[in-house]
This record gives C-alpha cells, structure tokens and sequence, in this order.
C-alpha cells in the first residue's frame, strides 16, 4: 500500500469512526448511567432497534427527522420504563428481564416497520466541518452529524453530574449499596427505574441515527447487534462517561476499516475485516473478565460482580 492509499485509508477510517460511533455512544451512555444504579439492562438492542423504526415511521409521516428523532427516544423511553417496574418486583433477574425486552423489543419493531422498508424518509442534515479542506476524501470524513456532539454534551454532563452534583451522588450510592441507600432514604426502585427509564431513551435516540443518518434507511438487519456490543463497550470504559467516547470512537474505527480498504481497492479479506467490531467485543469481554481494575469500579449491586 502506498503512501496516498494508507492516507486515504486513515481518512476514510476517520469519517467511519464518527459515523459508526455515534449509535455506540448514546446505548454505552444510556448503559452506563442504568449500571451505574445497580442494574443492567440487556434489552437495549430492541430500544436501538424501536428507536430506528420510530424515527423513520415519524419523519417520513411528519418530514421532520427531528420529530423522529423525538419519538425514538420515546419508544426507548417506554421500553426502559416496562424494564424497569418489571425489575423491582420480587425475585425478578434483570438480565432475564433484559432477554426478554430484546425479543419484545425488536417483535414489535419489526412487525410495525413493514410498511417503511421501500419508502424514503427526511434524514438528519451533516454539518460541513471539513470546507476548509481542498482534500474531497477529509471533507467528506468530516461531514458530522449533530448527534455526534450531542453524545459528546451527554457524556460531559454525565461525567460532571456523577462526580458534582447530588443526582450522581445518589445514582452511584444506589448502585454500590442498596442497603445504605435505603438507610440515607433514598427510594432504591425509583432510582433504578428513572435511571433504566433515561438509559433506554438514550438507546432510543441511538437508533434514530441509524435510520435517518448512516446508513440512513430503515430495515430488519439494521442494528447488527450493536446494542448489545454497547454493553461490553460500557465495560471496557470501567462506567466512565468520557471514556465511553473513546470506546465508541475505538468500536466505529473498528466497524470502518472493510469499507476504508475497500475504498483503496482492497477487498481481500473483506468480510474478516467487518468482522473487526464483535471479535474486539469477545477480546473486550475475556480482557474485563480477568481484570482486577473492571472488577473494582464495578457498581457493587450488579448481578455480575455478586
């Protein structure tokens, strides 16, 4: 590979790690915040894929993306919610809950979404960032969708409200000690409810940038599990917010390099290479499981580290 074609490389892997990142970002940050009160929410797939069904239906019925854009949180939102009460009844697993919600989840999502797989729908507008370059390939790597930022903003609040405020001070007790909680008057199940409630409307918000963004259209196969690689990304950033963004970056550079070589002319080992997200999801998953690290900034009222 010469040196125009490694850079035309890096430049298309740059562009696909912004786009593929972003739907990444909003489940990890929705994950993270419901883990960081002491619960897991396996179901997120089917708010990314209720979501990104929504968001298409409304903004092809309204020509408002941003309407869609709305009502994909709101689908993720009333899943989150159904998870929730259902996880503060009596000897109910939320990871069972979590299976069951995916199936529920993406059921209805593929039932209701028939009609929406030949029409074309509004999508969500890029922003130009790359007009100072004279270089086609960067300027089209650095057309961003405001989603990305508005990740970004979510993952800044988030790492500042954990760490400053008393909404974080009160989610991370939950989540490291129901007992204790409980014992400062914190209502334990409406935490964890609100907290899966958020969660599953930012999952939700990540589906409609699937469908009104990249790759911008609406069918069954959309997500390609990315809801569920969310939950090792959450993981592998140790419940922090801003290393979520780093994660997700990692993850879409890793879901961008078959198309990036493709790009060059390369298409040998094509299918291995787009393989690259799920083996670094099953690396990610072996490295947490002998980490002492993960371990020790897991909250302690996860059902995993009990």
């Amino acid at each position: 590979m010469n040196e125009v074609a490694f850079g035309t490389v890096l430049i298309a892997m740059l562009g696909g790690a912004i786009r593929v990142s972003t739907p990444f970002m909003f489940v990890a940050l929705g994950e993270t915040l419901t883990e960081k009160s002491g619960r897991i929410n396996l179901g997120l797939e089917a708010n990314l894929v209720l979501g990104a069904m929504l968001a298409y239906a409304i903004s092809y019925h309204s020509g408002s993306p941003w309407l869609g854009v709305l009502a994909a949180g709101g689908g993720g939102l009333c899943l989150g919610v159904m998870h929730g009460y259902i996880c503060k009844l009596p000897r109910v697993n939320d990871i069972a809950v979590g299976i069951a919600m995916m199936s529920l989840g993406t059921g209805l999502a593929f039932f209701f979404g028939k009609p929406y797989i030949q029409p074309s729908a509004p999508r969500l507008e890029s922003l130009p960032l790359g007009g100072w370059s004279d270089v086609p390939e960067l300027r089209a790597a650095l057309e961003v969708n405001p989603l990305f930022f508005v990740g970004i903003l979510v993952a800044l609040f988030f790492w500042w409200a954990f760490a400053n405020t008393r909404f974080g001070l009160v989610v991370r007790i939950t989540g490291d000690s129901a007992p204790a909680a409980r014992a400062m008057g914190i209502d334990v199940d409406l935490v964890r409810l609100l907290s899966t409630a958020l969660g599953g409307f930012l999952a939700g918000i990540g589906g409609a940038f699937l469908s009104l963004s990249y790759p911008g259209s609406w069918n069954e196969g959309l997500s390609s599990g990315q809801g569920l690689m969310a939950v090792a990304l959450v993981i592998f950033a140790r419940w922090n917010p801003l290393r979520c963004i780093a994660a997700a970056l990692l993850f879409g550079a890793a879901g961008a390099i078959g198309p990036a070589l493709q790009s060059v002319g390369i298409s040998q080992g094509y299918y291995f290479f787009n393989a690259a997200p799920y083996i670094l999801t099953l690396f990610i998953m072996i490295a947490a499981a002998k980490s002492k690290a993960s371990a020790r900034e897991a909250p302690g009222e996860l059902s995993i580290v009990k």
